[in-house]
Protein backbone atom coordinates (compact mmCIF):
# COMPACT_ATOMS: atom_id res chain seq x y z
CA UNK A 1 0.00 0.00 0.00
CA UNK A 2 1.52 3.64 -1.37
CA UNK A 3 0.62 6.88 -0.50
CA UNK A 4 -0.51 7.53 -3.46
CA UNK A 5 -2.98 4.56 -3.21
CA UNK A 6 -4.55 5.34 -0.04
CA UNK A 7 -5.48 8.82 -0.83
CA UNK A 8 -7.31 7.72 -3.83
CA UNK A 9 -8.62 5.39 -1.63
CA UNK A 10 -10.08 7.82 0.49
CA UNK A 11 -10.76 10.82 -1.55
CA UNK A 12 -11.94 9.57 -4.46
CA UNK A 13 -13.62 6.35 -3.14
CA UNK A 14 -14.71 6.54 0.54
CA UNK A 15 -15.14 9.95 1.51
CA UNK A 16 -17.46 10.57 -1.88
CA UNK A 17 -19.51 7.03 -0.80
CA UNK A 18 -19.64 8.89 2.76
CA UNK A 19 -21.23 11.81 1.41
CA UNK A 20 -23.23 10.24 -1.17
CA UNK A 21 -24.91 8.30 2.24
CA UNK A 22 -24.52 11.30 4.55
CA UNK A 23 -27.62 13.07 2.00
CA UNK A 24 -29.28 9.91 0.79
CA UNK A 25 -29.99 9.21 4.74
CA UNK A 26 -31.67 13.01 5.29
CA UNK A 27 -33.17 13.29 1.91
CA UNK A 28 -35.31 9.63 2.93
CA UNK A 29 -36.02 10.78 6.52
CA UNK A 30 -37.33 13.99 4.92
CA UNK A 31 -39.94 12.85 2.87
CA UNK A 32 -40.74 10.23 5.73
CA UNK A 33 -41.89 12.90 8.60
CA UNK A 34 -44.82 14.83 8.68
CA UNK A 35 -43.42 18.85 8.60
CA UNK A 36 -46.31 19.13 10.61
CA UNK A 37 -45.34 16.92 13.56
CA UNK A 38 -44.59 18.90 16.76
CA UNK A 39 -41.53 16.59 17.33
CA UNK A 40 -39.24 15.56 14.73
CA UNK A 41 -36.41 13.41 14.47
CA UNK A 42 -33.14 15.80 13.40
CA UNK A 43 -32.36 14.77 9.57
CA UNK A 44 -28.47 15.19 10.49
CA UNK A 45 -28.79 12.63 12.90
CA UNK A 46 -30.37 10.06 10.30
CA UNK A 47 -27.52 10.96 7.96
CA UNK A 48 -24.68 9.69 10.43
CA UNK A 49 -26.86 6.98 10.90
CA UNK A 50 -25.89 5.93 7.02
CA UNK A 51 -22.25 6.94 7.34
CA UNK A 52 -21.95 4.73 10.34
CA UNK A 53 -23.42 1.75 9.01
CA UNK A 54 -21.19 3.09 5.30
CA UNK A 55 -17.64 2.90 7.18
CA UNK A 56 -17.63 0.38 9.92
CA UNK A 57 -18.10 -2.58 7.81
CA UNK A 58 -15.49 -0.99 4.53
CA UNK A 59 -13.14 0.43 7.20
CA UNK A 60 -12.84 -3.46 8.70
CA UNK A 61 -12.43 -5.33 5.35
CA UNK A 62 -9.19 -2.32 4.57
CA UNK A 63 -7.91 -3.04 8.28
CA UNK A 64 -8.02 -6.64 7.51
CA UNK A 65 -6.50 -6.82 4.55
CA UNK A 66 -3.91 -4.51 5.38
CA UNK A 67 -2.87 -6.35 8.05
CA UNK A 68 -2.61 -9.48 6.10
CA UNK A 69 -0.43 -8.13 3.68
CA UNK A 70 1.92 -6.27 6.52
CA UNK A 71 2.82 -9.60 8.14
CA UNK A 72 3.03 -11.44 4.92
CA UNK A 73 0.02 -13.77 5.48
CA UNK A 74 -1.73 -13.33 2.41
CA UNK A 75 -1.03 -11.01 -0.39
CA UNK A 76 -3.93 -9.48 -1.41
CA UNK A 77 -4.10 -6.87 -4.68
CA UNK A 78 -4.66 -3.25 -3.39
CA UNK A 79 -7.04 -2.80 -6.52
CA UNK A 80 -8.86 -5.66 -4.85
CA UNK A 81 -9.15 -4.82 -1.40
CA UNK A 82 -10.43 -1.33 -2.43
CA UNK A 83 -12.66 -2.47 -4.79
CA UNK A 84 -13.92 -4.99 -2.17
CA UNK A 85 -14.13 -2.09 0.57
CA UNK A 86 -16.22 0.14 -1.05
CA UNK A 87 -18.88 -2.31 -2.82
CA UNK A 88 -19.21 -3.51 1.01
CA UNK A 89 -19.96 0.02 2.14
CA UNK A 90 -22.37 0.51 -0.79
CA UNK A 91 -24.36 -2.59 0.04
CA UNK A 92 -24.14 -1.22 3.56
CA UNK A 93 -25.43 2.29 2.54
CA UNK A 94 -27.82 0.25 0.96
CA UNK A 95 -29.34 -1.61 4.08
CA UNK A 96 -28.74 1.57 6.30
CA UNK A 97 -31.34 3.53 3.95
CA UNK A 98 -34.03 0.74 4.27
CA UNK A 99 -34.10 0.50 7.74
CA UNK A 100 -34.64 4.28 7.88
CA UNK A 101 -37.91 5.40 9.03
CA UNK A 102 -39.73 7.55 11.40
CA UNK A 103 -39.60 4.86 14.19
CA UNK A 104 -35.77 3.88 13.94
CA UNK A 105 -34.09 4.65 17.50
CA UNK A 106 -31.33 6.30 15.85
CA UNK A 107 -29.75 8.34 18.54
CA UNK A 108 -29.59 4.47 20.42
CA UNK A 109 -28.19 3.06 17.49
CA UNK A 110 -25.53 6.26 16.69
CA UNK A 111 -24.72 5.88 20.44
CA UNK A 112 -24.08 2.32 20.11
CA UNK A 113 -21.77 3.16 17.56
CA UNK A 114 -20.13 5.47 19.20
CA UNK A 115 -19.08 2.90 22.07
CA UNK A 116 -18.05 0.44 19.63
CA UNK A 117 -15.47 3.27 18.23
CA UNK A 118 -14.33 4.47 21.56
CA UNK A 119 -13.72 0.61 22.80
CA UNK A 120 -11.82 0.65 19.59
CA UNK A 121 -9.70 3.48 20.09
CA UNK A 122 -9.31 2.02 23.91
CA UNK A 123 -8.08 -1.32 22.55
CA UNK A 124 -5.92 0.34 19.98
CA UNK A 125 -3.23 1.05 22.92
CA UNK A 126 -3.62 -2.23 24.55
CA UNK A 127 -2.69 -4.14 21.17
CA UNK A 128 0.11 -1.86 20.65
CA UNK A 129 1.57 -2.22 23.61
CA UNK A 130 1.08 -6.55 23.13
CA UNK A 131 2.60 -6.20 20.30
CA UNK A 132 5.89 -3.92 21.25
CA UNK A 133 6.36 -6.78 24.00
CA UNK A 134 6.19 -9.76 21.58
CA UNK A 135 8.03 -7.81 18.92
CA UNK A 136 11.24 -7.57 21.66
CA UNK A 137 10.67 -11.11 23.22
CA UNK A 138 10.90 -13.15 20.40
CA UNK A 139 14.11 -11.66 19.03
CA UNK A 140 15.19 -11.55 22.66
CA UNK A 141 14.46 -15.52 22.82
CA UNK A 142 17.02 -15.89 19.60
CA UNK A 143 19.35 -13.63 21.29
CA UNK A 144 19.33 -15.87 24.54
CA UNK A 145 19.98 -18.88 22.62
CA UNK A 146 23.33 -17.67 21.51
CA UNK A 147 24.63 -16.05 24.92
CA UNK A 148 23.43 -17.86 28.45
CA UNK A 149 21.10 -15.61 30.09
CA UNK A 150 22.86 -15.90 33.31
CA UNK A 151 26.38 -14.26 31.96
CA UNK A 152 24.21 -11.49 30.15
CA UNK A 153 23.01 -10.59 33.17
CA UNK A 154 25.45 -11.15 35.61
CA UNK A 155 28.70 -9.97 32.90
CA UNK A 156 30.51 -7.49 34.04
CA UNK A 157 32.43 -7.22 30.73
CA UNK A 158 30.77 -5.80 27.78
CA UNK A 159 32.89 -6.24 24.84
CA UNK A 160 30.85 -7.74 21.38
CA UNK A 161 33.87 -6.80 18.99
CA UNK A 162 36.03 -9.16 20.97
CA UNK A 163 33.52 -12.13 21.19
CA UNK A 164 34.94 -15.80 20.92
CA UNK A 165 33.96 -18.88 20.40
CA UNK A 166 34.87 -21.83 22.63
CA UNK A 167 35.74 -25.20 21.80
CA UNK A 168 32.24 -26.27 21.74
CA UNK A 169 30.80 -23.30 19.35
CA UNK A 170 29.62 -21.51 22.14
CA UNK A 171 30.26 -17.59 22.69
CA UNK A 172 32.29 -16.53 25.30
CA UNK A 173 30.33 -14.50 27.88
CA UNK A 174 31.39 -10.67 26.88
CA UNK A 175 27.66 -9.66 26.70
CA UNK A 176 28.00 -8.52 30.10
CA UNK A 177 25.25 -6.34 30.77
CA UNK A 178 26.31 -4.75 34.36
CA UNK A 179 28.63 -1.73 32.82
CA UNK A 180 25.62 -0.94 30.81
CA UNK A 181 22.57 -0.67 33.54
CA UNK A 182 25.01 0.42 35.98
CA UNK A 183 25.81 3.65 33.82
CA UNK A 184 22.09 3.59 33.29
CA UNK A 185 21.10 3.88 37.00
CA UNK A 186 24.38 5.69 37.74
CA UNK A 187 22.99 8.61 35.43
CA UNK A 188 19.21 8.78 36.45
CA UNK A 189 20.39 9.07 39.87
CA UNK A 190 22.44 11.97 39.21
CA UNK A 191 19.32 13.22 37.17
CA UNK A 192 16.90 12.44 39.99
CA UNK A 193 19.13 14.12 42.70
CA UNK A 194 18.59 17.68 40.77
CA UNK A 195 15.28 17.51 39.30
CA UNK A 196 13.02 16.15 42.12
CA UNK A 197 13.96 18.69 45.12
CA UNK A 198 14.25 21.61 42.56
CA UNK A 199 11.29 20.74 40.92
CA UNK A 200 9.05 19.75 44.06
CA UNK A 201 10.67 22.81 45.55
CA UNK A 202 9.22 25.21 42.49
CA UNK A 203 6.45 23.55 42.64
CA UNK A 204 5.57 24.09 46.46
CA UNK A 205 6.74 27.97 46.24
CA UNK A 206 4.66 28.78 43.50
CA UNK A 207 1.48 26.97 44.59
CA UNK A 208 1.56 27.99 48.46
CA UNK A 209 3.83 30.77 48.13
CA UNK A 210 3.80 32.88 45.04
CA UNK A 211 1.64 35.55 44.32
CA UNK A 212 -0.58 35.39 41.45
CA UNK A 213 1.47 37.58 39.16
CA UNK A 214 4.84 36.27 40.01
CA UNK A 215 2.67 32.49 38.98
CA UNK A 216 1.89 33.77 36.09
CA UNK A 217 5.59 34.85 34.95
CA UNK A 218 7.46 32.42 36.75
CA UNK A 219 5.71 28.89 35.40
CA UNK A 220 5.83 29.63 31.81
CA UNK A 221 9.17 30.80 31.94
CA UNK A 222 9.91 27.17 34.02
CA UNK A 223 8.08 25.34 31.72
CA UNK A 224 10.10 26.58 28.65
CA UNK A 225 13.10 24.30 29.54
CA UNK A 226 10.36 20.92 28.15
CA UNK A 227 10.77 23.07 25.16
CA UNK A 228 14.27 23.28 24.14
CA UNK A 229 15.42 19.88 22.23
CA UNK A 230 17.76 17.43 23.67
CA UNK A 231 20.44 17.68 21.18
CA UNK A 232 20.47 21.48 22.82
CA UNK A 233 21.11 19.74 25.90
CA UNK A 234 23.80 17.55 25.04
CA UNK A 235 25.72 20.28 23.06
CA UNK A 236 25.03 22.39 26.57
CA UNK A 237 26.18 19.54 28.63
CA UNK A 238 29.50 18.43 25.95
CA UNK A 239 30.39 22.08 25.65
CA UNK A 240 30.16 24.12 29.08
CA UNK A 241 29.23 21.49 31.72
CA UNK A 242 31.78 18.83 31.17
CA UNK A 243 35.05 21.54 30.83
CA UNK A 244 33.51 23.27 33.86
CA UNK A 245 33.40 19.80 35.99
CA UNK A 246 36.73 18.81 34.41
CA UNK A 247 38.57 22.46 36.13
CA UNK A 248 36.60 22.26 39.27
CA UNK A 249 38.15 18.68 39.81
CA UNK A 250 41.68 19.82 38.73
CA UNK A 251 41.34 22.56 41.18
CA UNK A 252 40.76 19.84 44.42
CA UNK A 253 43.04 17.54 42.57
CA UNK A 254 40.61 14.96 41.17
CA UNK A 255 41.63 13.36 37.81
CA UNK A 256 37.96 13.86 35.76
CA UNK A 257 37.21 12.95 31.61
CA UNK A 258 35.87 15.32 29.73
CA UNK A 259 33.26 11.76 28.80
CA UNK A 260 32.26 11.33 32.14
CA UNK A 261 28.47 10.42 33.86
CA UNK A 262 28.02 13.67 36.00
CA UNK A 263 27.97 16.15 33.32
CA UNK A 264 24.74 14.61 31.37
CA UNK A 265 22.67 13.65 35.11
CA UNK A 266 23.39 17.14 35.76
CA UNK A 267 22.07 18.73 32.63
CA UNK A 268 19.40 15.79 32.45
CA UNK A 269 17.80 16.57 35.55
CA UNK A 270 17.68 20.44 34.76
CA UNK A 271 16.00 19.16 31.41
CA UNK A 272 13.33 17.05 33.46
CA UNK A 273 12.82 19.68 36.16
CA UNK A 274 10.08 21.24 34.01
CA UNK A 275 8.29 17.85 34.09
CA UNK A 276 8.12 17.20 38.39
CA UNK A 277 7.61 21.19 38.55
CA UNK A 278 4.60 21.04 36.50
CA UNK A 279 2.88 17.86 37.36
CA UNK A 280 3.56 18.40 40.92
CA UNK A 281 2.14 21.79 41.07
CA UNK A 282 -0.63 20.95 39.82
CA UNK A 283 -1.25 17.78 42.60
CA UNK A 284 -0.34 20.45 44.94
CA UNK A 285 -2.69 22.99 43.75
CA UNK A 286 -5.30 20.49 43.93
CA UNK A 287 -5.41 19.95 47.29
CA UNK A 288 -8.76 21.47 49.03
CA UNK A 289 -8.24 24.48 50.51
CA UNK A 290 -10.32 23.48 53.20
CA UNK A 291 -7.77 21.48 54.53
CA UNK A 292 -5.10 24.14 54.46
CA UNK A 293 -7.46 26.12 56.39
CA UNK A 294 -8.12 23.34 59.07
CA UNK A 295 -4.46 23.00 59.61
CA UNK A 296 -4.11 27.09 60.12
CA UNK A 297 -6.98 26.85 62.09
CA UNK A 298 -5.49 24.81 64.57
CA UNK A 299 -2.06 27.37 65.00
CA UNK A 300 0.00 25.30 62.46
CA UNK A 301 2.40 27.68 60.33
CA UNK A 302 2.10 27.67 56.60
CA UNK A 303 5.49 25.25 56.60
CA UNK A 304 4.15 22.87 58.90
CA UNK A 305 0.65 23.07 57.16
CA UNK A 306 2.36 22.42 53.99
CA UNK A 307 4.33 19.12 55.53
CA UNK A 308 1.92 17.64 57.41
CA UNK A 309 -1.13 18.37 55.23
CA UNK A 310 -0.70 19.34 51.55
CA UNK A 311 2.26 16.88 50.77
CA UNK A 312 0.82 13.87 52.43
CA UNK A 313 -2.39 14.73 50.34
CA UNK A 314 -1.13 15.20 47.50
CA UNK A 315 1.89 12.06 47.92
CA UNK A 316 0.40 9.75 45.45
CA UNK A 317 0.01 12.81 42.50
CA UNK A 318 4.07 13.72 43.48
CA UNK A 319 5.11 10.23 43.32
CA UNK A 320 3.53 10.05 39.94
CA UNK A 321 5.26 12.64 38.79
CA UNK A 322 8.48 11.37 39.96
CA UNK A 323 8.03 8.12 37.68
CA UNK A 324 7.74 10.01 35.22
CA UNK A 325 10.65 11.88 35.45
CA UNK A 326 12.89 8.64 35.95
CA UNK A 327 11.14 7.14 32.66
CA UNK A 328 12.39 10.31 31.07
CA UNK A 329 15.89 10.18 32.33
CA UNK A 330 16.13 6.40 31.80
CA UNK A 331 15.12 6.50 27.74
CA UNK A 332 17.34 9.96 27.19
CA UNK A 333 19.58 8.75 24.77
CA UNK A 334 21.33 12.23 22.69
CA UNK A 335 22.48 13.85 26.07
CA UNK A 336 24.71 10.25 26.99
CA UNK A 337 25.60 9.96 23.54
CA UNK A 338 27.47 13.77 23.37
CA UNK A 339 28.68 13.80 27.08
CA UNK A 340 29.11 10.86 28.42
CA UNK A 341 30.66 8.62 25.72
CA UNK A 342 30.18 5.18 24.81
CA UNK A 343 32.61 3.18 26.58
CA UNK A 344 30.75 0.62 29.07
CA UNK A 345 32.79 1.39 32.24
CA UNK A 346 31.75 -0.48 35.44
CA UNK A 347 32.36 2.53 38.32
CA UNK A 348 31.42 4.17 40.68
CA UNK A 349 33.20 7.26 40.34
CA UNK A 350 30.86 9.72 38.24
CA UNK A 351 34.23 11.63 36.58
CA UNK A 352 34.61 8.63 34.54
CA UNK A 353 33.34 8.28 31.24
CA UNK A 354 30.13 5.57 31.15
CA UNK A 355 27.09 4.69 29.11
CA UNK A 356 23.21 3.61 29.20
CA UNK A 357 21.13 0.49 27.85
CA UNK A 358 19.64 2.97 25.68
CA UNK A 359 23.11 3.89 23.80
CA UNK A 360 24.28 0.42 23.26
CA UNK A 361 20.70 -0.21 21.74
CA UNK A 362 21.21 2.43 19.36
CA UNK A 363 24.33 1.45 18.55
CA UNK A 364 23.72 -2.07 18.03
CA UNK A 365 20.58 -1.46 15.37
CA UNK A 366 22.65 1.20 13.56
CA UNK A 367 26.07 -0.67 13.36
CA UNK A 368 27.10 -2.55 9.71
CA UNK A 369 26.40 -6.05 11.34
CA UNK A 370 24.26 -8.66 9.95
CA UNK A 371 20.78 -8.45 11.74
CA UNK A 372 20.63 -11.95 13.32
CA UNK A 373 24.20 -11.09 14.78
CA UNK A 374 24.90 -11.74 18.29
CA UNK A 375 25.64 -7.63 18.32
CA UNK A 376 22.73 -6.70 16.38
CA UNK A 377 20.15 -8.64 18.26
CA UNK A 378 21.57 -8.05 21.86
CA UNK A 379 19.86 -4.51 21.46
CA UNK A 380 16.72 -6.95 21.77
CA UNK A 381 18.00 -8.45 24.53
CA UNK A 382 18.93 -4.90 26.43
CA UNK A 383 15.45 -3.84 25.80
CA UNK A 384 13.65 -7.03 26.96
CA UNK A 385 15.51 -6.23 30.33
CA UNK A 386 15.02 -2.59 30.59
CA UNK A 387 11.24 -3.30 30.18
CA UNK A 388 11.06 -5.62 33.02
CA UNK A 389 13.17 -3.37 35.15
CA UNK A 390 10.78 -0.42 34.29
CA UNK A 391 7.61 -3.06 35.23
CA UNK A 392 8.90 -3.33 38.44
CA UNK A 393 9.46 0.09 38.54
CA UNK A 394 6.06 0.85 37.76
CA UNK A 395 4.65 -1.97 40.67
CA UNK A 396 6.58 -0.29 43.43
CA UNK A 397 4.88 2.84 41.92
CA UNK A 398 1.60 1.93 41.73
CA UNK A 399 2.00 0.04 45.82
CA UNK A 400 3.61 3.03 47.17
CA UNK A 401 0.34 5.75 45.65
CA UNK A 402 -2.30 3.17 46.91
CA UNK A 403 -0.64 2.79 50.71
CA UNK A 404 -0.58 6.70 50.48
CA UNK A 405 -3.91 7.16 48.47
CA UNK A 406 -5.69 9.52 50.66
CA UNK A 407 -9.73 10.32 49.68
CA UNK A 408 -11.67 13.98 50.51
CA UNK A 409 -15.24 14.06 49.90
Amino acid sequence: MTTTYLAQYLFTGLLPLALFGYFLGRRKIRSQQDPNARYKASENLFGWFAVSKMLMPAVLISFIGSVLDLFDLVEVPWPMLAASALLLGAGSVWLALRAIRPSLRVRTALEKTITRILLVASLISILTTIGIVMSIVFEAVHFFRIVNFWDFLTGTTWNPDAATIDDDGNIQPLFGSVPLFAGTFMITAIAMCVAIPVGLLSAICMSEYASLTVRRVAKPALEILAGIPTVVYGFFAAITVSPLIVSLADKVGISADYTNALSPGLVMGIMIIPLVSSLSDDVISSVPQSLREGSLALGAYPSETIKRVVLPAALPGIVSACLLAVSRAVGETMIVVMAAGLQPNLSWNPLVGMTTVNVRIVDALTGDQAFDSPETLSAFGLGLVLLVLTLCLNIVSLTVIRKFRQRYE
